[in-house]
């Protein structure tokens, strides 16, 4: 699997954790009332976090896919553009 495919996993992970976290901090006023705010708290920047570190894996795939085009398009000593 390639970076970026496993990149865009995680972000889908964290935004499903984020969600769930959200829905029961939004039903703790229910009946139950037996949501952990601390801990919601905790998992929401967690799942921030992993986002964000998501979004960094991708950013470097980019610049190193990037860096392997260009090198692939500069021409090699005695050669020129068009061999």
């Amino acid at each position: 699997m390639d970076p970026i495919s496993t990149a865009r996993y995680g972000m889908m992970a964290a935004t499903q954790a984020l969600t769930a976290s959200a829905n029961r901090v939004a039903a703790g006023g229910g009946p139950a009332g037996d949501v952990d705010y601390a801990q919601e708290a905790v998992t929401q920047i967690q799942a921030g976090q992993s986002f964000k570190a998501d979004v960094g894996v991708i950013k470097v795939a980019d610049q190193m896919w990037q860096s392997l085009l260009d090198l692939q398009s500069t021409p090699r000593s005695g050669q020129t553009a068009s061999n």
